[in-house]
């Protein structure tokens, strides 16, 4: 491309470094960020967001962002959505300090003018649940609609299964049946779990169900409750 004296834009780098990212190529990636740089070729919010997911496996993630500020880029939903998601998921909350920080940048977006969205609040329910703080989740939740941020399956199915996870059945099993009023229904990881926990509690465990068995009819509860709301949808 450069020998027919056509310069690559931030979208062909983009696309280029994405592609490298995916695959490991993490030298390749540095020495393109530097020609690109040396072209003049400026790096846009999309160029950074992709960096930013990619590059939490050598922690300079946090480095990314600072430097969109210091080229006067404006981060989006999709660049916070990436942080939260990589503080939740590659280094968890509590484990190395990050809870405070996740819960400021989620309180902190409205001063940015913008709007968490469902997909911001799951990854935050979802962390906290994993660092064993069901409650705190739960109270995100109730929050999400007051806010005029519906919940969908996936906010239901990772609340409930976190409550399972931090072996809270009761609550849990509130949960359900408010999802199924809504229309949602569990997955077969909620399925799966919940018929799990229930027949570990069980006194007579000699006779309990096997995984096999516990997936069967997770699986076939879970088409049951598609059917239902799918009858009654076309009703």
């Amino acid at each position: 491309m450069t020998g027919k004296s056509i310069s690559p834009n931030v979208v062909t780098y983009s696309s280029l470094i994405h592609a490298m990212c995916n695959s490991g190529q993490w030298k390749e990636v540095m020495a393109l960020l530097k020609e690109m740089l040396a072209n003049n070729c400026k790096p846009n919010v999309f160029f950074y967001n992709i960096l930013v997911d990619a590059l939490w496996r050598l922690s300079v993630a946090e480095e990314l962002y600072k430097e969109m500020s210091a080229h006067g880029l404006v981060p989006n939903m999709i660049t916070y959505s990436t942080l939260l998601h990589g503080f939740c998921k590659h280094d968890g909350l509590c484990k190395v300090g990050q809870l405070t920080v996740a819960r400021e940048l989620v309180c902190g977006l409205s001063f940015k003018g913008l709007k968490p969205d469902v997909y911001t609040h799951n990854i935050m329910i979802k962390g906290l649940c994993k660092e064993g703080l069901a409650n705190e989740a739960y109270e995100l939740f109730r929050k999400m609609e007051v806010n005029g941020c519906l919940p969908n399956d996936c906010s239901y199915n990772v609340l409930i299964q976190g409550f399972l996870q931090n072996n809270d059945i009761s609550t849990a099993a509130k949960i359900l049946p408010k999802m199924v009023s809504k229309g949602f229904s569990a997955d077969i990881s909620t399925a799966t779990m919940k018929l799990s926990k229930e027949d570990s509690e069980r006194p007579d465990r000699e006779g309990s169900c096997n995984y096999q068995t516990l997936h069967d009819s997770a699986e076939s509860n879970y088409l049951a409750r598609l059917s239902l709301v799918h009858r009654n949808s076309v009703s």
